[in-house]
């Protein structure tokens, strides 16, 4: 092999056998005396960035896809919402739970059945009254006789036997009752009578509360609202969605919805989007988020001990990272932007921040603290389109 190099005195292009290396040789152009160079070995080709195998891949894609196709299904039912149905699902991939809250009539409950019908989920709903009782959402073992006279103790299964449960006001029983969901929601299991029953997956429960009348409730402990992925707001329609519900509640409209996806699938999808990578400048900007957001934490955001009474804790970390990278495939991509973070910031934080009582004073809600925390958290390479 030849060593081509240029001549440093008049930029003449030489080509010498490879054999002559660290010999002297005479530039035939200038005359200088030049040093034959060794010859380099090439530099290998830089490697590409790491991509998901073809069967990931196409499970991403398909991913993507039914997410489109579910919301075009529910919404045959549903009117707008779409920020609404997009955390759901999100929580629902990320096999996790949601708060929704929201005053009366806003479909919150046809929303979540829509929701089970499109992905082929069995869905039982449960209204939470003061003299509710953990037996009847669990269940309960029941004496039974059968044929013969004898009798045997039998567990009769409560709605929480269910992949997709609905419960409806859980703010307005006792806490007793509202513990009752927190080991399905955790271990996807019931215990009742010293025996343990496994939860039917895909498993996924969908809170709501009323933020309008507070006599007779019973505010959820902040450890429990904690259980909880997203604390979603579902807001007043618009005036022309207002005019369509109108239109399709008061006529003929029938809602068909198709099942889009099974639980199996749903399943996989789980398991998948915990593959999706995250680039450590987006990993710094979800710690930066959620220390700075803690009044005793050193260089936390300036404003901190006045409007913040306690922050959020290690789990708010994992559902941001978690829930960006649902987000991400569901928009075709497999890695994780600061973007999906920051749309994620306000569900995620909303009932992981406790305001002091001079932010309540003052009027300043949750999500104008959140706000102002997104804007004191520099942004680093996403700056640069990273």
């Amino acid at each position: 092999m030849d060593i081509v190099f240029n001549c440093p005195a008049c930029s003449q292009e030489l080509t010498i056998e490879a054999g002559s290396a660290g010999a002297q040789i005479k530039c035939p152009s200038c005359g200088k005396i030049l040093l034959v160079p060794r010859a380099r070995p090439a530099k290998p080709a830089p490697k590409a960035a790491p991509s998901a195998p073809a069967d990931e891949a196409e499970m991403a894609a398909r991913l993507a896809s039914s997410y489109n196709r579910m919301r075009t299904e529910v919404g045959k039912a549903i009117v707008g919402q779409d920020e609404v149905i997009e955390q759901i699902i999100i929580a629902i991939f990320a096999r996790s739970h949601c708060l929704l809250e929201g005053v009366p009539g806003l479909a919150k409950t046809y929303m979540v059945k829509s929701l089970a019908e499109a992905m082929a989920l069995s869905f039982k709903r449960i209204q939470f009254t003061p003299d509710l009782m953990p037996a009847d959402i669990t269940g309960t073992d029941v004496i039974q006789e059968n044929t013969e006279g004898g009798r045997s103790l039998v567990f009769l299964r409560g709605p929480l036997f269910a992949q997709m449960v609905l419960a409806d006001e859980i703010n307005r029983s006792p806490p007793k009752s509202q513990a009752a969901l927190l080991e399905a929601m955790q271990e996807h299991c019931v215990t009742v009578g010293g025996q343990t029953y496994t939860l039917e997956e895909p498993f996924f429960v969908l809170a709501t509360q009323n933020p309008v009348e507070q006599e007779g409730t019973y505010p959820l402990p902040e450890a429990q609202k904690d259980r909880f992925m997203f604390h979603v707001k579902v807001g007043y329609p618009s005036k022309d969605e207002e005019r369509e519900i109108i239109r399709r509640t008061t006529g003929a409209h029938t809602a068909d919805i198709q099942s889009v996806i099974t639980g199996e699938e749903i399943i996989q999808c789980q398991r998948l989007v915990r593959k999706v990578p995250v680039p450590d400048h987006v990993t710094d900007f979800v710690l930066e988020l959620v220390r700075r957001s803690r009044p005793d934490e050193p260089g936390a955001v300036p404003f901190a001990k006045e409007l913040i009474a306690w922050g959020p804790g290690p789990r708010a970390c994992q559902q941001l990272i978690l829930g960006g990278k649902v987000r991400a495939v569901m928009q075709g991509r497999f890695h994780v932007t600061i973007d999906d973070i920051e749309d994620l910031a306000y569900p995620v934080l909303r009932h992981r921040i406790v305001p002091t009582f001079n932010a309540e004073a003052e009027g300043i809600p949750v999500d104008d603290i959140i706000r102002r925390v997104l804007a004191a958290i520099p942004r680093g390479k996403a700056k640069a389109g990273l």
